[in-house]
């Protein structure tokens, strides 16, 4: 029995052995590296490098403050300077009072160096400003947010307030800002332009109320590159905005700048026409001027020399103001400078106070101008009968100016002194002294008497008719008659002899006597001073002369009668 158990485990210990033997005798060999593996190694190392890269461009994040986010998308709305982008709008939200728009923006590195104090934001949409239109590429682009890196050495910050319209110049653009002042706007907005000789140079960049709404306005302006060395220390700007009528000269003047001046208004400067201001030098930047009204009010201020002058008037000055012109001889030579009624309490006089302000230089050289004082050349003119009235500017506009003019034979008058200003004599003019004049007139006529000078010529009339028809005239014709048949019974009569010549000549001219003493108690009745009176006058005058001529060659005759042969002899 051992035996048969000990046969039946000996296999089994010999496939353990043969296994052992196997096993020591086998080989290890190394893992191979598969090729699918290079896909997923290649996904992640570009994965990384665009991460890197992505990370090494990437820049800080800013915050925009705006009024509203019209055309703002988060993810596409770019921001962009010189079409170039520089980062990217990723989040927009309501800031926490709701009254604005806090627009979050990526930007990359390299806008990185100008996010400072300096930089401007704004965004780009279509816009109608003025006569000005701008944005249109963004009705098909879609807006877009505009950066001015302004000035560099600015404090660096991520947190800016945007601009609601774009600014009037950017920061790269050559020339020069200035500061008019004005105490009315106007028609002027922001954007509008400046002109120098009708030629666009800059425009308007805005401007800024005074405290309290009192005071000058102040108004930005820029004017480019190389216009800005135009200007002076003496230069002048003026208003140009819409459009100008005058009636100056008697017609009709129509002044416009340009369409764009007319729709968002405009100023312009100039050269003076003759600098007075020896001094002058290139206006810096920053510099203030004021802005005149017109370009009349501009040449005007260029007068240094001033001279006041005060005249009061009792007649209508309707029409005149502020500024209204004062001429000589129809030319311009001063303004008014004020208008003022005054009324005397104590004895009810009124009267109106007109100041004008003379520039002298529109007359006089400069050389002229330092041979004597204005008040002696003012004394000379009115002692030649100068005298300030007023006179319609424009029947049309119904305006009113002074004009300086000449009246004959005007009586001498001294002039006194206001203050600091020269009170010159007044008289009435223009359509008011017209219709004084005419008004005078009117009430003279209705003084005279004319119902009394009527029932006179009716009494003279009829006088008239009666001494005429009467027989005081028909017995004078009868012996006028008579004594021309006298006269010439005596001349056909002559050859009979020279006595009855001489006996008849005395009685002849006795009766032309009495004719003529006749007919003058006639014509004394008859009175006037008519034509028909004058005629009748003479014609008595000739009689009389005749029959004084008739006793002188009677009286002659009687003293030589040898004379009818012999002639008259000498003296």
């Amino acid at each position: 029995m051992s035996g048969q158990q000990e046969h039946p485990d000996k296999p089994a210990h010999d496939a353990a052995a043969v296994a052992d033997d196997q096993a020591s005798e086998a080989t290890i060999r190394p893992a191979r590296f598969s090729l699918i593996w290079v896909i997923p190694i290649v996904v992640v190392a570009i994965a990384a490098y665009l991460g890197w890269q992505t990370l090494s461009r990437r820049g800080p994040e800013i915050t925009l403050e705006f009024q509203t986010a019209d055309g703002l998308t988060a993810g596409q709305t770019q921001v962009k300077e010189k079409a170039v982008a520089l980062g990217t709008v990723i989040g927009i939200a309501l800031s926490n009072d709701l009254k604005r728009v806090e627009v979050r923006v990526r930007m990359n590195a390299q806008a990185k160096p100008f996010l400072t104090s300096n930089a401007q934001f704004w965004v780009v949409r279509p816009r109608l400003s003025g006569a000005t239109v701008s944005g249109l590429d963004t009705l098909v682009s879609g807006a877009y947010i505009a950066v001015d890196p302004g000035s560099p050495g600015g404090q660096p910050q991520d947190h800016f307030k945007g601009l609601e319209s774009p600014p009037g110049v950017r920061s790269d653009e050559p020339g020069r800002t200035y500061t008019l002042t004005t105490s009315s706007i106007g028609s002027i907005s922001e954007g509008a332009p400046v002109f120098f000789r009708d030629v666009v140079v800059g425009e308007v960049l805005g401007y800024t109320m005074p405290p309290g709404g009192r005071g000058l306005i102040p108004v930005q302006v820029f004017v480019r590159e190389p216009y800005d060395h135009y200007l002076r220390t003496d230069t002048r700007f003026w208003d140009v905005s819409g459009i100008r009528v005058d009636f100056s000269g008697g017609s009709l003047h129509l002044q416009v700048e340009s369409l764009q001046a007319v729709l968002s208004g405009g100023v312009a400067f100039g050269l003076p026409q003759e600098r007075r201001d020896k001094e002058a030098t290139e206006a810096p930047d920053k510099a203030v001027f004021k802005l005149y009204d017109s370009k009349d009010d501009a040449d005007t201020a260029g007068y240094h020399e001033r001279l006041q002058i005060v005249s009061y008037f009792k007649s209508s000055v309707k029409g005149l103001a502020i500024g209204s012109p004062v001429d000589m001889f129809g030319l311009q030579v001063g303004n008014v400078t004020d208008v003022k009624l005054m009324l005397n309490r104590d004895t009810g006089d009124a009267q109106v106070r007109v100041a004008m302000e003379i520039q002298p230089e529109r007359v006089f050289s400069d050389e002229e101008m330092s041979k004597g004082s204005m008040t002696e050349v003012t004394q000379a003119l009115v002692n030649n009968g100068l005298r300030a009235e007023t006179d319609s500017g424009n029947i049309l506009t119904g305006s009113t100016v002074i004009s300086f003019s000449f009246v004959p034979n005007a009586t001498p008058e001294k002039i006194t002194m206001e203050g600091n200003a020269i009170r010159l004599p007044s008289k009435q003019g223009g359509i008011n002294g017209i219709m004084d004049s005419l008004s005078t007139v009117a009430d003279k006529i209705a003084a005279m008497p004319l119902v009394q000078i009527g029932d006179n010529l009716n009494s003279l009339l009829a006088h008239t008719d009666s001494t005429v028809n009467g027989p005081e005239l028909k017995d004078s014709l009868k012996q006028l008659s008579s004594t021309l048949q006298s006269v010439q019974h005596l001349a056909s009569h002559a050859d009979q002899g020279i006595t009855p010549l001489m006996q008849r000549l005395p009685h002849i001219a006795d009766e032309l006597d009495q004719t003529v003493a006749h007919a003058n108690t006639l014509l004394t009745s008859y009175g006037g001073n008519s034509d028909f009176h004058h005629s009748v006058q003479q014609t008595l005058d000739q009689l009389n002369e005749t029959a004084r001529s008739i006793r002188l060659l009677v009286d002659y005759l009687s003293r030589h009668p040898s004379s009818l042969l012999l002639g008259r002899g000498k003296p």
